[in-house]
């Protein structure tokens, strides 16, 4: 299991009320453009399923809850590019009370001003992150697989998440979170903005329900560009037969951190492109790290301006697994829109298959721009048993 460690907070606890839900104003969507192969994994399930999915629909909205956040006020009076903004780490509980079984059903975030209003200003987002402790989760849900200790991240273009119906990440309403926020400014030499992320968590009760959700966890695969070492392909032996040669050049690193294989080799996840249309292939078996088949329900995707395109490629079979693509403003440097998927079906991932993440950029700046490309898996567990008493006190 690979971790994303720019993106990473440490985790403590706070009692914020929870309110009703409101609705989801910026559902995610299923990328209309993806090749053929993944086209069926949207298609409407079967007349039964579908309403089963609108019954449970229907309840869980009856019952959602809502953690809103407001983050402290950052000042942007210059230029900030990707991670060098303002930021703040808080902690975040769920509910007080005796600990019990919740099911996170969305999470989304915007960036307002003083007096809340978010007109215009998503475009100073530079991410929305939660986090949790994932040894004590492993631990208290008796895992037999590892988590990320990411739940969700949110950035520019893709700022809300919402899962299928019916289904939910399990977490305990005393689970210790953490949320970072942070803003950045790729247009503005002078300003004088006082702006703050207001982020909302939705959630229900596992004892409201009259039905069992379905499980969900994150994973997430990211490309990486080589830095030094003798080729490109992260986490493979340059012996074996399916190697395959090199991915990619040598890259150049826009952040501190660098991965490290067992070869020798040393990579970035933050690196820069220079003008012109760049394609970076990375192979992402060594992070999935899949023991067993399962289905993928949402994808998230982070990546940067000028981005076109992610897409996640079954190497086994030879075809696309699913493709995000980006819409990148007129106007600015930043990002109107990144697609995600969302599907109560699910598309197939197979824990002996061979998977590689391939990112488009077109850097069309004429200088160069810092770039990340990340997809986050949330998958069925199957692995999962609910706990014995669900609607009873856990034990740690």
């Amino acid at each position: 299991m690979f971790v994303i460690p720019f993106l990473l907070a440490s985790a403590a606890v706070s009692a914020p009320a929870a309110v009703p839900a409101e609705p989801a104003s910026d559902r995610a969507v299923s990328s209309p453009a993806t090749a053929g192969a993944n086209a069926s994994s949207a298609e409407a399930p079967a007349s039964s399923q579908a309403r089963d999915a609108s019954a449970s629909r229907l309840e869980i909205a009856a019952h959602e809850q809502v953690v809103e956040e407001l983050s402290d006020f950052y000042t942007i009076d210059k230029k900030y590019r990707s991670m060098t903004g303002p930021q703040s780490t808080m902690p975040v509980a769920m509910e007080a009370g005796p600990a019990e079984l919740l099911w996170i059903t969305g999470y989304s975030a915007d960036v307002v001003g003083d007096a809340g209003d978010p007109s215009g200003l998503d475009q100073f987002m530079c991410h929305s992150n939660l986090d949790l402790d994932s040894a004590e989760y492993v631990k208290r849900f008796h895992l037999r697989h590892d988590v990320n200790p990411r739940l969700f991240t949110l950035s520019q273009g893709q700022m809300n998440i919402e899962f299928p119906a019916g289904f939910g990440i399990p977490v305990w309403s005393d689970e210790k979170l953490s949320l970072t926020t942070q803003v950045l400014n790729l247009n503005y030499d002078d300003c004088d903005l006082k702006v703050r992320h207001r982020t909302r968590i939705r959630y229900v009760r596992d004892r409201d329900l009259s039905f069992s959700m379905q499980p969900l966890y994150e994973d997430a695969v990211f490309g990486l560009k080589l830095l030094s070492g003798a080729d490109g392909r992260f986490g493979m032996d340059p012996q074996h037969a399916e190697h395959g040669g090199a991915s990619c050049l040598p890259g150049q690193n826009a952040a501190a951190f660098q991965y490290h294989d067992a070869y020798g080799r040393d990579f970035t996840g933050h690196w820069v492109v220079h003008p012109g249309r760049e394609v970076n292939r990375t192979p992402v078996d060594a992070m999935l790290a899949l023991k067993r088949d399962t289905t993928i329900h949402f994808i998230a995707v982070h990546l940067h301006p000028f981005a076109e395109s992610l897409e996640l490629i079954d190497d086994t079979e030879g075809k696309t697994v699913w493709k995000s693509f980006a819409k990148n403003p007129v106007d600015r440097i930043g990002l109107d829109r990144v697609d995600t998927f969302e599907s109560a079906e699910g598309i197939p991932i197979r824990h002996d298959h061979h998977y590689e993440l391939v990112s488009t950029y077109d850097n069309t700046s004429g200088q160069d721009q810092d770039s990340m490309a990340v997809m986050y898996l949330y998958l069925s567990d199957p692995d999962f048993q609910r706990p014995a008493e669900p609607k009873a006190v856990a034990s740690r």
